[in-house]
């Protein structure tokens, strides 16, 4: 008869030694990926280690620095949190296509970082935004840019006794914003079969002085794309600079075919859709 722990730590040194102890434990942090992947006897895991009890690890703390965001913290609480919404739309937008309203109330961005679905719509829009992932372990803590998180398709960098404690970002300078744009073949409660991130600083002219470009579910992970970014530095956005920006997303894109779309399709997609990113990214900064 299969047993399996259910363990619910208040503590992350109590998370850490749960997981250091037991080589088959999983962290559950929303469950909405984890206990799918059971159900289809995809993981087995030896217990569930349900972090939502920890409070380090669900909340939002915003200050003049950035924001830190707990790994376990509900999508939802992010959606309606009108400061997030104001500083980073496009990270907000991002979040809001996490599944249903009943998905959101349980699933968090730590999770489906850490899911490391190359499609995750997440991912693409917190590389975009400079975040960079908190690891915490038995040697103490370590920080990683959101970029280098995953590893391949339901890989990280985490090791067995590590578990993800927070998402940090730097507060955007003045003139900047972001925006994110997938595409999917319903019009919602989808997977990307391309998606594409973007943040943008202009100064008081009009130009750009900062860019950064994601993409995701072209590759085994989400990519920054340097090259979009350094494209649009320096100018005033014109459109043979979007479109070189757009070209250099779709060169650095190393997609697959399947089922929902061949490797050639989402590799133009993909440009159309880090031009879209840039240009809403763009209207927003000019707004600010």
């Amino acid at each position: 008869m299969l047993s399996i722990r259910y363990e619910a730590p208040r503590s992350i040194a109590e998370a850490i030694h749960l997981l250091a102890s037991d080589p088959g434990a999983h962290v559950l942090a929303g469950g909405t990926d984890l206990l799918v992947q059971f159900r289809a006897g995809a993981k087995q895991p030896s217990a569930f280690i349900d972090v939502k009890r920890i409070p380090d690890l669900v909340g939002i703390s915003l200050d003049t620095n950035g924001l830190r965001l707990g790994a376990a913290t509900p999508a939802a609480a992010i959606c309606e949190h009108a400061e997030l919404g104001r500083l980073w739309p496009g990270l907000v937008e991002a979040v809001h296509l996490i599944g249903s309203a009943q998905i959101q109330g349980r699933g968090s961005v730590g999770g489906n970082l850490c899911n490391a679905s190359p499609a995750a719509d997440t991912t693409s829009a917190l590389i975009a935004d400079r975040a960079e992932c908190v690891i915490a372990g038995p040697g103490g803590e370590r920080v990683v840019p959101a970029e280098r998180f995953c590893t391949g398709p339901g890989t990280t960098i985490l090791r067995r006794d590590e578990l993800l404690v927070a998402v940090v970002l730097p507060r955007p300078p003045a003139r900047t914003a972001d925006a994110y744009f997938r595409l999917i073949p319903r019009s919602e409660m989808d997977i990307a079969v391309a998606g594409a991130g973007a943040s943008v600083t202009l100064d008081a002219s009009g130009t750009c002085t900062a860019a950064r470009v994601a993409v995701g579910a072209v590759a085994p992970t989400a990519l920054l794309v340097d090259a979009a970014g350094q494209a649009l530095i320096g100018t005033r956005l014109d459109e043979a600079t979007l479109s070189l920006a757009a070209a250099a997303a779709s060169a650095a894109a190393r997609p697959i075919s399947d089922k929902r779309g061949t490797a050639a399709y989402r590799r133009h997609v993909v440009g159309v859709l880090a031009k879209r990113a840039i240009v809403s990214a763009a209207a927003r900064a000019r707004e600010r």
